[in-house]
């Protein structure tokens, strides 16, 4: 079973006082140490799952592997994953200056987004950037002006629609045809003739699409890589060049709960080892270079949160809630996409007594809402809870709500813990708020 078929860390256990443990640390110890709510990183299951990404699609003579890092992006997790021979997907300056505090090789970065700044193409060429993956006609000009003007000739891919939808949230969808992302297929010959003919400091290695993410289906990513190959035949017939790079994006799913079934690594790599080989041979084109981009499917099993239980309510007749010293601030998922995920007392056996409960955050918002009606062993104020899966899209997507500080981070590993993010202060809060002399 992968990584990403599983809803807990790899070193998952419960210990000899019944807590649970992850990393051989009791997570009861790390509440009490670093305060709740808490992000935890496993080391060993992050540097696991990017293992077997590895070894899954190392069947593929010319592959590379880029996490996506609008997943989870900190300096040690960028430094982990560049120490298990994982290049980088990013899409802002705050992802490029993370990922170059860490001692990245940037020729290994991908620099994506639909409305890059003249600022951020500016330092992503100042910092050596490998690829640009362009996403419209804009940003090609642009780019090319900035190459220009620093004598640099800067490889680049089209990033297109390829037409295909995946079977997720609508917010997720992002290679269907509808969509703020890429080049419409209409448009790749006209882009391409202003590469060729005028935009001389660009040189076009290939194309980038991206279907969508926590895909649980896998013709869709066979399909993805056949309209791709397609068009870098249609480009080699009509220009005369044969580009040489495909970039297929990410978006394996993972577990979030036992209603959740995706595919594992080893399938997904063997479903584009197939469609590659077999369009290769149909359109007569030499292999390229795939470049293949997970992010949720690297880091979220690796994560989990940590709260401690506060007040409950019980409504007559109705739901009983129990809230916790976090919620929509420190992962907005289920608020924004109804996302659903398992949970468990840290300090309780599982055989003690069980509850239906709701779990709520603290924040001032009905829809604050972590998990609905989820079984939990006798949950009173003061215990630990643990949801599990939360390492991808929570801390990326945090905020200040209700002026509520950020959690801190810690990676586990060998019963060790280290800090990774400190827990943001109150003085941090408001370093950046200015009120003028005149008021």
């Amino acid at each position: 079973m992968s990584i990403n078929q599983k809803i807990k860390p790899a070193s998952t256990t419960i210990n000899a006082n019944g807590n649970l443990e992850i990393g051989g640390c009791d997570l009861v110890e790390l509440a009490n140490e670093y305060s709740t709510p808490l992000y935890i990183m496993d080391e060993a299951t992050l540097r696991g799952v990017a293992r077997e990404y590895k070894k899954a699609f190392s069947r593929l003579e010319n592959v590379n592997m880029m996490f996506a890092s609008k997943a989870l992006m900190v300096s040690a997790v960028a430094k982990i994953l560049s120490q298990e021979g994982f290049g980088f997907d990013v899409v802002s300056s705050g992802e490029l200056y993370t990922i170059k505090n860490a001692n990245v090789d940037m020729e290994n970065v991908t620099f994506n987004g639909n409305n890059k700044t003249c600022d951020e193409l500016n330092m992503a060429l100042d910092m050596g950037v490998g690829r640009i993956s362009v996403d419209n006609f804009l940003e090609l000009a642009l780019l090319n002006e900035i190459a220009k003007s620093k004598n640099k000739i800067q490889k680049i891919l089209l990033r297109i629609t390829p037409g295909i939808e995946c079977h997720t949230h609508e917010y997720i969808q992002t290679g269907h045809l509808d969509s703020k992302f890429g080049f419409d297929l209409t448009q790749i010959d006209e882009a391409v003739e202003l590469i060729l003919d005028e935009y001389k400091n660009l040189e076009l290695t290939g194309l980038h699409a991206h279907i969508g993410s926590q895909i649980f289906e896998t013709q869709v990513f066979f399909d993805e890589i056949g309209v791709i190959l397609k068009e870098i035949k249609r480009i080699k017939d009509k220009f005369g060049i044969e580009l040489y790079e495909i970039n297929a994006g990410g978006g394996l799913g993972v577990t979030y709960t036992d209603e959740d079934c995706p595919p594992s690594v080893e399938k997904i790599a063997q479903v584009f080892a197939e469609s590659i080989e077999k369009h290769c041979k149909e359109y007569n084109l030499k292999q390229p270079v795939l470049y293949i981009e997970p992010g949720r499917s690297i880091v979220a099993t690796a994560g989990v949160t940590l709260y401690t239980i506060g007040s409950s309510k019980q409504v007559p007749n109705g739901r009983k809630y129990i809230a916790v010293d976090g919620g929509m601030a420190d992962n907005p998922r289920p608020s924004m996409y109804g996302a659903k995920y398992f949970a468990q007392i840290a300090n309780k056996k599982e055989d003690e007594k069980p509850q239906t409960v709701t779990v709520a955050g603290r924040f001032c918002e009905s829809g604050d809402i972590l998990i609905k009606d989820i079984e939990l062993n006798d949950p009173q104020e003061g215990d630990i809870l643990c949801v599990y899966n939360t390492g991808a899209y929570g801390y990326s997507m945090s905020s200040n709500y209700n002026r509520v500080l950020k959690p801190a981070m810690v990676l586990v590993n060998s019963s060790q813990s280290d800090i990774i993010v400190k827990r943001e202060t109150l003085e941090q809060l408001i370093q950046n708020d200015v009120i003028p002399d005149r008021i």
